[in-house]
């Protein structure tokens, strides 16, 4: 299986610490039957100040340890990349790191917040398009806005995004409400890929294989080998080449 949504770069952001916790997580992902991952620190302006630069040298270093103690999965990088009025100016200098591509076009994994859909979104979700950059939203099945009025994410999915649904919502670690959203989408063919988000082995270990399992059971098996492994390698292709 193929995750495109991890926290496993050391002492960056809020997922792993250190070293030590990234090599942790990265077993963890090994046993859950992940192959590959693309390491997407915070880019979250006044609080994760990540950049292109700042996560290439947290990768090197644990791409380095994993060489060392021949661990059997391959890494790359990207970002997610919290919404605002800066991703336009990041986009025309060419410093927002892509997970992939998809359809041509380059894939940003954009979060929103938890609380809220933010006004403008649709308008920069529609920007990022014509500037050949597609969006998939990171976890839409846990914004409070969304998990009020569920027609706030047809109205997204009407503006050529794609969604990222956590593996682990699917299992119920979010809670009813997620879990719901979650199963809905599901049911409306609206999900892209399903990802582990993983941040700590304790609190948010990868549970992709899980995911996988309640997939099958919703949808069948085509949808979930479609979801864990098909489009994520058709996104992530070019990035473990």
């Amino acid at each position: 299986m193929i995750d495109l949504h991890c926290h496993i770069l050391p002492g960056i952001d809020d997922g792993a610490k250190d070293l030590d916790d990234s090599l942790a997580l990265i077993s963890a992902a090994i046993n859950n039957g992940i192959t590959h991952m693309v390491c997407t620190p915070h880019i979250q302006l006044g609080r994760f100040d990540n950049t292109i630069d700042t996560i290439s040298t947290a990768f090197e270093l644990l791409q380095q340890a994993v060489i060392a103690k021949d661990l059997n999965i391959k890494l790359a990088f990207a970002a997610e990349v919290r919404i605002c009025p800066e991703i336009m100016v990041l986009a025309k200098q060419a410093k927002l790191p892509f997970i992939g591509q998809w359809q041509g076009k380059n894939v940003l994994l954009l979060e929103l917040p938890h609380s809220h859909i933010p006004p403008g979104t649709e308008l920069l979700i529609k920007w990022l398009h014509k500037n050949n950059i597609i969006a998939m939203i990171a976890h839409p099945e846990r914004n409070r806005d969304i998990l009020a009025d569920y027609s706030k994410l047809k109205m997204l999915s009407r503006v050529n995004c794609l969604f990222q649904l956590t593996a682990s919502s699917l299992i119920g670690d979010f809670g009813e409400g997620p879990l719901q959203v979650a199963e809905k989408m599901l049911s409306e063919n609206l999900v892209t890929i399903i990802a582990t988000d993983t941040h700590s082995v304790k609190r948010r270990p990868p549970k992709l294989a899980q995911g996988r399992v309640a997939v099958v059971n919703l949808v069948g098996e085509e949808k979930a080998q479609q979801l864990v492994f098909d489009n994520p390698h058709l996104i992530s292709a070019s990035k473990f080449i």
